[in-house]
């Protein structure tokens, strides 16, 4: 099958700012990866995103800021391309992602729906590319999670790796890719991931993550309050099972010291991952770490701790990008969007059958 050159760009939950990678492939077998770019939002841009978050209708503000968010994209792209010496003219594709603020899946809504804003008609005009993008919502209107559709790629990567095993992305919400030894895959969103911590972080001492960990590292972990938090019906619910950025809130450790409030939303973090593999088909022989909560040492430590004896591992240790994965997965996703390959399985979304998605944009250039 012909390979190609495609960027993937992702701006996720997290809300940091835009990854760009891209990879070498048919939509089947990724054949190159290449270094990956993360270009920050600038503060403005941030705060604008987080105040439409959960916003249900169109709006002039939201059009304005769509329009600003895909223009910085485009930006990124050609900060990308200079950055690596990267050829335009090798780059066939670009797999936008877009910033998603509203996530109602149909499993817990009366009517499914998930908005990622940004314009794939003005990204392919600004780069002279051609764009896919909207790559959730087939899956949430055939009656899928619309989430979490990285795990397809997970398993072109694993290929080599021995199965059963755990794939996990800490980003602004935790999820899990569970591969077994005979092409067996399930996927779902285990909890919330650097969110909830960043969100506190943001408001009690204004700096936009908990560094290394080390504000959590320093504080006593209020058990009571990580109990009570499990109790929410979601971490009995059977997978497949998908959740929004504001499905939960920081308010849970409200009254606590930035310390404290970190440590326990840390806890919270590492024992919705643990509370997950009662799901898993098979224990998994080993976990894979990926997302920016991977950096933060003392969560890792935490997962490792409810994971022991089972070993944990980032992915950088097989090879893999830590922090530019996603974005890789949205170029992949791309390809097989423009094949007509599925995105999502009913083991990975709930969605009934393998289904494909994604909307094109011709660059006209």
């Amino acid at each position: 099958m012909e390979s190609k050159w495609t960027v993937g760009m992702m701006s996720g939950t997290s809300m940091d700012g835009v990854d760009v990678a891209a990879i070498r492939t048919d939509g089947v077998h990724v054949f190159e990866r290449s270094p990956g770019l993360l270009v920050p939002y600038s503060k403005k841009l941030q705060e604008d995103i987080r105040s439409i978050l959960g916003s249900t209708k169109p709006s002039p503000k939201i059009s304005r800021i769509e329009k600003d968010l895909t223009e910085f994209h485009a930006k990124a792209f050609f900060k990308f391309l200079k950055k690596f010496s990267f050829p335009k003219e090798s780059i066939n594709l670009i797999g936008f992602h877009g910033h998603a603020i509203l996530h109602q899946p149909p499993s817990r809504f009366p009517v499914g729906r998930t908005w990622q804003i940004g314009d794939g008609a003005l990204l392919a005009k600004l780069t002279g590319i051609d764009v896919i993008a909207n790559m959730r919502a087939k899956d949430v209107a055939a009656g899928g999670e619309g989430a979490p559709l990285v795990p397809l790629y997970h398993q072109a990567l694993a290929q080599d790796l021995e199965k059963p095993l755990a794939i996990v992305n800490i980003g602004g919400i935790s999820n899990v890719t569970w591969l077994g030894k005979n092409d067996e895959i399930m996927a779902f969103d285990m909890g919330p991931g650097n969110g909830l911590l960043n969100d506190w972080m943001l408001k009690q001492a204004r700096k936009p993550f908990d560094e290394k960990g080390d504000t959590a590292a320093k504080g006593k972990i209020h058990q009571d309050l990580v109990q009570s938090f499990l109790k929410s019906p979601y971490f009995s619910r059977k997978p497949p099972k998908s959740l929004d950025r504001l499905d939960y809130s920081a308010h849970i450790v409200e009254g606590l010291s930035l310390e404290d409030g970190a440590a326990t939303l840390t806890e919270i973090t590492a024992a919705a991952i643990a509370a997950g593999v009662k799901f898993f088909p098979k224990p998994p022989l080993l976990w894979l770490l990926t997302g920016g909560g991977g950096h933060n040492r003392t969560l890792v430590q935490r997962i490792e701790d409810y994971l022991n004896p089972t070993p944990v591992k980032r992915v950088q240790d097989v090879g893999w990008s830590g922090d530019f994965l996603e974005a890789e997965a949205w170029a992949f996703l791309a390809v097989r969007s423009q094949k007509g390959l599925p995105l999502s399985l009913p083991s990975t979304t709930g969605v009934p059958k393998a289904l494909t998605g994604g909307e094109f944009f011709k660059s006209k250039i």
